[in-house]
């Protein structure tokens, strides 16, 4: 992770994600997410990383930060970490970069870290992301028990918005009936791909959710009938010029993570092998698949 604001050195970003906390302790999903990405140099993942990582967390907790993040990291495709930090409005995402900004510890220390923890990185990138309530599903998830995050993302080709709209909410609807069903939205904003990229979040407490995906998109399917199941797939073909889907889990090593969900799980966000002087977490924003 590196900074929070728009200039700092490195964190990402994926889709999907529910009941993401900030400091303001937000019920669900944020207004805004910022999302920055890590792409890793082959063999500097795991705990080469992790040590890295643990200079941010150390630089938070000392400062007492407010503000939280939490970071997950690839199961598919590249090598990857993404941070992600939430924010009510793009207002408070300002307020917090002009404090940090103004205290020359916490500035001077993530410096630092920074510039150690881009000797093991590729590239990063920083992505910003707006919530969509209007396509999400019970998207209040359990973050702090959860353990990995599905993360789909869509790019709606340009004109394309309201096939787009339309084939989101007869999947809604239809998943409505669905009890397990859930799902939260958030549409591109600034950063790389802006303007018709959607990421679709799914938190997991175990992987045998994704097995139970599988059973209900086939449930959602049939009950469609043929008429609808030829109307989804010709809004599809319609209005998407890409999708991609992934796994991440969670790194609790990596991240900054608030006082409720720790006593919420301390087993697993608080770890006994934490780094000494830190609370176990370090908060980091960063996105985009």
């Amino acid at each position: 992770m590196k900074r929070l604001n728009g200039v700092c050195t490195g964190l990402c970003l994926s889709l999907g994600f529910m009941a993401m906390a900030a400091a303001q302790e937000m019920p669900g999903p944020p207004k805004v997410l910022v999302i920055q990405r890590e792409y890793l140099k082959p063999g500097r993942a795991g705990s080469v990383h992790e040590k890295s990582e643990s200079a941010f967390v150390r630089a938070m907790a000392a400062a007492k930060w407010p503000t939280h993040y939490f970071a997950v990291e690839s199961m598919s495709g590249p090598s990857r970490a993404l941070f992600l930090l939430g924010y009510p409005s793009f207002a408070a995402w300002e307020k917090d970069n002009m404090a940090q900004e103004k205290n020359a510890t916490l500035s001077a220390a993530m410096d630092r870290a920074a510039l150690a923890d881009g000797d093991l990185l590729t590239s990063f990138d920083q992505n910003v992301f707006i919530y969509r309530e209007d396509m999400s599903l019970r998207p209040n998830a359990d973050i702090p028990h959860s353990r990995y995050f599905e993360v789909s993302v869509f790019q709606v080709r340009a004109g394309h918005e309201k096939e787009w709209e339309e084939l989101v909410k007869i999947y809604k609807e239809g998943f409505e009936k669905i009890p397990d069903a859930k799902w939260a939205v958030f549409e591109s904003a600034y950063g790389v791909n802006n303007g018709g990229m959607f990421a679709v979040f799914n938190p997991m407490k175990s992987l045998g959710e994704v097995d139970q995906e599988y059973a209900d998109q086939k449930k959602f399917l049939e009950a469609l009938g043929d008429e609808k199941r030829k109307k989804v797939g010709e809004l599809s073909a319609a209005c998407i010029e890409s999708e991609q889907s992934n796994l991440f889990h969670f790194n609790p090593k990596m991240s900054y993570p608030m006082d409720e969900w720790i006593k919420a799980d301390p087993g697993f966000w608080k770890p006994k092998a934490a780094v000494a002087g830190a609370p176990a977490k370090k908060a980091s924003d960063q996105g985009a698949q």
